[in-house]
């Protein structure tokens, strides 16, 4: 499949006599895809039932003319202000009770009836107007589900849905307080109507009440979005995609990714980096302007696959960002870095936001491909260049890497609702494991945890799956790869009870959590031969052979196949357990000097200098900000 290259357009914000010029300036610099449409409601319909479609009309057939191809959003995210008139409640509320008021955008509640039907209404007569359009190529449902911590709602209108949920999947309310444990702290309910939300307790709700109310939250946000596929579907063979965002784990991606083709998510390295990177300082500095060299990589993977294979970048920083708290420039070269980078993971098509800098409302401080007065802004340059390299160079074909992770959004909520410790994070735990594959010179594949077959893979990572299901157990276990698990594997039962017999509790691997502790950041316990334990540790027993211990306790145990990490690691002791796993798979590592990374596809490696000044590899010099395409031998 031939990679192309597009741009996110708001024909509703310029004079419509520019609409041609801009048609025929993207057309020119090589660009194949144009999103419109997603914030539109409010210019569609300006009044209830008053459809003003002839503009959007008029901008489809433009682009289409230069010879773009649309990709049309459903403008649900931004529903216009007489749609709160109409449905006074519709609203969000926050976990302190207050209203997600109307003046911004995502204000609304996924699980309110009558916004479901409003936004059902709007999506089916959009795809019955356009879903023949020869110029209409693929479809976004709303925009970045999730955002601005809009994913779960205390709203009455949650609560009603909350209980009905409840009552479908316990049947009875005595089910329900045995799974949970009510019995504690005399929490026991008499009916499904008795359940509140868990906010605005005296002090933390029970854990499989919050357990519950993030699957709970994750399966509205699913449903609402399958409502529109479905709509979109009547009327259109397209494909449909939703453009997921960075570190973003409050619904399951996978799920809600089922019914849809293709998986697209908003790349904004510089601005994660100060927004969503943990990191020290000097990291943040010694990247400020090139962004993290492994975050980005990791949502390639990940959505890579939640699209089965299929994706795109929705929205690429082209420069300055105006929502971190600190919003530098890119250094030359990395908009066309971060292009490549994406194609070598996989993309099949990096779209940049925006094509123009908006002159008013929120997003003034955005930058874009152009200034906001027409003159082009300096990322131009460089999607031009792309823009001529794809046109030369071979296509890139991809190909199953050596090793898996998986990645399972029901583990971050199990986290998020006990983490035991202030800065215990399943994303981070997840995360920091893939940095140390990345610094090993390794390409890597994300699985959910719903997988259950690994052929092909030398080595499977699971590490942090609090609740682990009997067949993916069997799975790993049945594999060939060599398998690490852990920590806190099987930790928990579906209902957050703590499993008898105690976890991990894995077959062929005798060996059992007996304590538990978390510990403080500046009470680091040191590994023999280096590395550190940090932040949390489990005290193991059984005849399992220590690899790797601190003092007497083992940190790392197993042999043969299959291996159990019981601690929070930092990278010296991270980079350690990689080296024993793959010494065992017979996967060779590399070691890269810092902010130099690699990803192998069927035919070529590429390499990436994510650092502002050049790096003497094996292959030779790599500019700052460069990018090396290498042929594979035969």
């Amino acid at each position: 499949m031939k990679r192309t290259l597009g741009t996110c357009y708001y024909p509703e914000h310029w004079p419509e006599d520019t609409w041609a010029n801009d048609a025929k300036r993207m057309a020119e610099l090589g660009l194949t895809w144009v999103r419109i449409g997603e914030f539109s409601w409010g210019q569609i319909e300006p009044n209830p039932e008053d459809l003003q479609w002839g503009w959007l009309d008029r901008a489809i057939e433009t682009l289409g003319r230069a010879g773009l191809k649309v990709v049309l959003g459903t403008p649900t995210a931004t529903p216009p202000r007489w749609m709160l008139d109409r449905h006074p409640d519709m609203l969000a509320l926050d976990a302190e009770g207050r209203p997600r008021k109307f003046g911004s955008r995502r204000h609304y509640c996924f699980s309110h009836l009558g916004y479901r039907k409003e936004s059902q209404r709007i999506t089916r007569l959009m795809a019955k107007r356009y879903g023949q359009n020869p110029y209409v190529g693929a479809w976004q449902t709303d925009n970045e589900y999730g955002c601005h911590d809009t994913t779960i709602s205390y709203s009455d209108a949650a609560r009603g849905a909350f209980q009905r949920w409840l009552s479908e999947r316990y049947a009875s309310i005595e089910a329900l307080n045995a799974a949970w444990g009510n019995v504690f702290w005399s929490m026991n309910y008499q009916s499904f109507d008795e359940i509140d939300l868990p906010n605005l307790t005296v002090t933390v709700p029970n854990f499989a009440h919050s357990m519950a109310f993030h699957r709970f939250s994750s399966d509205q946000v699913v449903a609402f979005n399958q409502m529109q596929v479905e709509a979109i579907k009547a009327h259109s063979s397209a494909p449909v995609s939703h453009n997921y965002m960075g570190r973003t784990t409050d619904f399951d991606h996978f799920k809600l990714n089922e019914d849809m083709e293709i998986a697209t998510w908003d790349s904004y390295p510089l601005g994660f980096l100060e927004d969503r990177v943990t990191a020290e300082p000097a990291h943040k500095r010694a990247f400020a302007r090139q962004g993290d060299p492994d975050f980005q990589a990791f949502h390639h993977d990940l959505y890579r696959a939640v699209g089965r294979g299929r994706w795109w970048i929705m929205e690429q920083q082209p420069g300055p960002v105006n929502w971190a708290p600190y919003n530098p420039a890119p250094l030359s070269g990395m908009v066309r870095l971060w292009s490549w980078e994406a194609f070598a993971h996989g993309a099949e098509a990096v779209c940049y936001f925006r094509w123009r800098q908006a002159h008013f409302a929120q997003e003034q401080m955005h930058a874009g491909l152009q200034r906001s007065d027409y003159q082009d802004a300096p990322a131009m340059q460089e999607v031009a260049q792309v823009a001529a390299e794809l046109a030369k160079a071979p296509d890139v074909q991809p190909v199953q890497a050596p090793i898996a992770l998986i990645f399972d959004y029901d583990a971050a909520w199990a986290w998020s609702v006990q983490p035991h410790g202030a800065e215990l994070d399943y994303f981070e735990l997840v995360f920091q494991h893939y940095r140390a594959l990345r610094r090993a010179g390794l390409s890597v594949d994300i699985l959910p945890a719903s997988t259950r077959e690994f052929s092909g893979y030398k080595l499977v990572l699971a590490p942090g799956l609090m609740h682990m299901d009997t067949d993916l157990t069997k799975a790993l276990c049945a594999s060939d790869a060599v398998v690490q698990l852990g920590p806190r594997t099987g930790a928990r039962t579906r209902d957050f009870e703590v499993p008898t017999p105690l976890p991990p509790n894995v077959p062929n691997l005798d060996i059992t959590v007996a304590r538990v502790e978390s510990l403080r950041p500046d009470c680091p316990i040191a590994i023999e031969g280096g590395g550190q334990v940090i932040l949390y540790r489990e005290e193991l027993e059984g005849t399992a052979k220590a690899v790797l211990t601190s003092g007497e306790t083992p940190v790392l145990v197993g042999s043969d196949r299959l291996f159990y990490c019981g601690a929070w690691l930092d990278q010296e002791g991270l980079d350690r357990v990689i080296a024993v796993l793959c010494a065992r798979a017979g996967l060779e590592i590399r070691a890269l000097p810092d902010g130099i990374r690699t990803r192998r596809t069927a035919t070529e490696d590429f390499w990436f200098n994510h650092t502002n000044a050049p790096v003497e590899t094996e292959f030779g010099i790599l500019p700052a900000a460069g990018v090396l395409r290498l042929d594979l031998k035969p």
